[in-house]
Formats: C-alpha cells, structure tokens, sequence
C-alpha cells in the first residue's frame, strides 16, 4: 500500500496516502484493535456537525477567516451526505475521553478542506486539524456534546417506534376485547379476563416506559460545548458559546440550551445514566410482555394455544412443520443486551474523576448501541410479531369453562360454601364448573350465561349477587 509520512506532536507516522485521516488517527487504528468495530455513524454525523457550527461560530466572531471556514463547512456537508463515510475507523474502545475519535474528525475535515482549496492530502498549511477544524473546541467538550446529539437523534427513532408498538397492542386490544378467558396468577387458574384487557395492559406499559425515556431527554439538551478543556470556556470567546449552541439547534432541529455550568457539564454523565434507566425499563416490559406471547401461543397442540404468532420461518432443522415464536426470542435477547450495557453505562459514569469522565466512550457506546437494537427490535416485534396475533376464541372459552377460577365468579350467586364444593367436585370428577352448577340445578343455562357475560364479569362490582 502506498503512504505518506505525516508528523505529529510525538513525530513521524506512515499513512495510507489516498487517506483523508492523519497521523493521530493511524496512531489509533494501530493502538486499539479491540472490538473491530467503527463508530456508530449517529456520533460521527454529530461530531462533524459540531465541527460545521464551530467553523460558523469561529468566522461569524472573527477568528476564522471565510475563505478556511468556507471549506470546513463545505467538507463538513460532504461528510454528512457520507461522502467520506469509509475515513471514521477509530474503534469505539478508545482512548479516555474521546481523543481519538475527536482526531479522527478534524483530520478528515481538514484534509478535505485543503483539497477544496487546492491542496494535497496531508498536506495542512492552510487548514490545520487542530487550530482550524478544532478551533474554540477541545475533546472534553466536543465528545460529550456529540453523545448527546446522537443521542437525541436515535431517541426520538426510538420513541416513534414504541409508540407504533403501544399503538398495535391498542389495536389488539380492542380486537380481542369480547373474548373471555381465565385469567392465572402464580400461572395457576384465577378468575376470568378478557383477552383484550391483557392486550390494553401491555399497551399501557409501553406507553408508561415511553413517557419514561422522553422525560430523561431534556437533560440531554442542555450542552457543554464551549467549555473547552475543563468548562472554563479558555479559548472560547463568550459569544462564539452562544453561537454554536444556537447553529447547533438550527442543525438538529432540536432545543438546545446552553448548560447552566459548564463545568458541570463536563464532569457529569448522568443523563445518560437516566436515559439508560429508560431504556433498561423499557427491556424489562418487553421481555415480560414476549414471554407472556409465547406462553399465550405455547403448543400448538400441547401448550395454552390461546393466540397464535404469526410463522416467520422453519423452527427446526430436524422436527418437520415446527414453527418457534422467533420475534419473541430475538426480543428478549435483545433486551438482555440493553439490560448489561445500562451496568456498563453506570459504571463508566461514576468513574469519572474531578473535571472530567474519562469513560465517556464506553458511555458513548453502550448508549447509541442499545438505542440502535432497541429501536431496531421494537420495529419488528411491531410489525412482524404484535401486528399479526390472532386468537383462539374456541381454546380461551374452552379453559374458562374448566377453570376452577369460575368458583369466585359464582360465589355471590350460589354462596361461598356451596361454590367451594362446586370446585371441589371439578376437580374431582374433571368436569367442569359450567357441567357441574347445571347438573346440580344451581343455575339454568340462562342465568348461568348471564352471570358469565364477559363485560359484567371483567369490571368493578359484584356481578350475579343473591
């Protein structure tokens, strides 16, 4: 492969010549071959747009002449529209703080830049990585206001897509809101529910974990840009703060704010310690909710059977016609996932030391991964799972007549007593409630009916009392 030589602070390193990153990104790739992985293109896409307001900021207060601002600006567009996608290759497991990833971005800018200009890569007599591209910036303030752009950006991807989840168990909900079934608790018989009630619960639980996540974002719009090196703002005039906040809120279409302490800012990871809480909750519903479906649709012959998922694919390599509830297996794996990296983000977040939190890549990482996947999973259980449940009315009525739950039911008809020998002979005999009260003569077939009418049954008060 042909290279360069390009020099540094600590000398001379050998670059891919057709590269548009410079020495400190080849110091990189070369210490941190760890996961294999590149950064997330949210985080990428933010930190080029920070670098684009700060090159607007820096020529609107004078520092930065229009001729160098006007190609950062016009490299930084390029960049967006993912023209240099290939140059960001910094692993996420990094050095402390973000340096590198920081580096990798001003030198690909750069490097544009000049060639805009005219000039050759590698070459920054015009446009420098450092006092143009990173000019009135340093990592410590440009990093963590880059996770919280992503952030924000893959947030809101992610709260459409559980509002399209609460919206289809809505949509079951009312679908299945005249089946009757037993409902179970400690999964043994308990007394009866209606299929659509179980559905409108998980609607409501997803609902109540999305206003969850959507309360944590706020604090992801207050930034620290401008701090520079330890929230001082050194090197920042006042108003070049105002300005890149400002050109940021412009960029992103989001209401940014210019953080109360700048110091603050930087030492303090907890809105994402928050938004990972969110979204570790949201895990938590997601896999009672998929377990539930795949109790619900267990069988076909030999388990509940009382709904059916809709068939995805082959389920076994061996067992001919099995079909497995897959979007619900690849749902709870997921959420295992988004689970073990809220610890990571916790843990990284307390780590921090004095003016700044060191760990912020692995913070960085976790957070817009587990966004990523979640976001990802939710959009399929939606579609490809929730969207296409159907019941099995037959099954659900079938258990609810066998259901020696259906005792409490008629206790306020028959009597406490009498309604435990009911369910004692039930379950002796295995027949069940319905055969028993109208072999005895407790109750016609009328009135028994009318005792059983799901809505009656399923809301508050004492349906049938003597």
């Amino acid at each position: 492969m042909a290279t360069r030589l390009e020099k540094d602070t600590m000398g001379t390193v050998e670059v891919p010549a057709g590269a548009y990153y410079g020495a400190q990104t080849q110091r990189a790739i070369a210490n941190f071959p760890i996961s294999g992985l590149k950064p997330h293109p949210a985080l990428v896409r933010a930190t080029i747009r920070i670098k684009k307001c700060a090159a607007r900021a820096n020529m609107a207060t004078g520092r930065l002449s229009a001729e160098l601002g006007d190609a950062i600006v016009k490299a930084a567009d390029q960049a967006l529209s993912g023209a240099l996608a290939d140059q960001f290759l910094v692993d996420p497991f990094q050095a402390g703080a973000g340096t590198s990833h920081n580096m990798n971005v001003n030198e690909v800018l750069a490097n544009r830049a000049n060639e805009l200009l005219g000039g050759e890569l590698g070459d920054y007599a015009k446009v420098n990585p450092n006092d143009h591209v990173n000019m009135a910036q340093s990592t410590n303030d440009v990093f963590p206001t880059a996770m919280r752009l992503a952030a924000l950006d893959l947030a809101g991807l992610l709260v459409e897509e559980l509002e399209g989840l609460a919206a289809a168990l809505r949509h079951k909900a009312v679908e299945f809101d005249g089946i009757l079934k037993s409902g179970r608790t400690h999964l043994q018989d308990a007394v009866p529910i209606r299929l659509g009630q179980e559905f409108s619960a998980y609607a409501q639980a997803i609902g109540n974990n999305l206003a969850g996540i959507e309360r944590t974002l706020p604090g992801l719009r207050e930034l620290g840009i401008g701090g520079t090196a330890v929230g001082t703002g050194l090197n920042a005039e006042e108003a070049f703060i105002d300005l890149i906040v400002e050109g940021l809120a412009g960029e992103t279409g989001q209401d940014l704010t210019r953080g109360k302490d700048l110091v603050e800012r930087m030492q303090n990871m907890d809105p994402f310690v928050a938004l990972c809480s969110g979204l570790k909750g949201t895990a938590v519903n997601l896999i009672r909710i998929a377990n539930d479906l795949r109790l619900l649709s267990s069988g076909p012959r030999t388990g509940l059977g009382e709904i059916a998922l809709p068939a995805m694919q082959p389920g076994s390599s061996i067992m001919p016609g099995k079909v497995n509830p897959v979007m619900a297996e690849v749902t709870d794996m997921v959420c295992f996932q988004v689970i073990g990296a809220e610890l990571a983000v916790t843990m990284a977040a307390q780590a921090g030391q004095l003016e700044l939190n060191v760990m912020m890549p692995v913070i960085a990482y976790n957070t817009l991964f587990s966004l990523e996947i979640l976001k990802n999973c939710v959009r399929q259980f939606t579609h490809r799972c929730v969207a296409g449940i159907s019941a099995n009315e037959a099954r659900c009525r079938s258990y609810l007549d066998q259901s020696v739950g259906l005792a409490t039911v008629l206790a306020p008809s028959i009597g406490y007593a009498a309604a435990a020998e009911v369910a004692k002979e039930s379950a002796k005999s295995g027949k069940s409630i319905r055969e028993v009260i109208l072999e005895r003569g407790m109750l016609t077939a009328v009135a028994l009916d009318e005792v059983l009418a799901p809505y009656p049954l399923t809301t508050p008060g004492v349906h049938g009392e003597k």
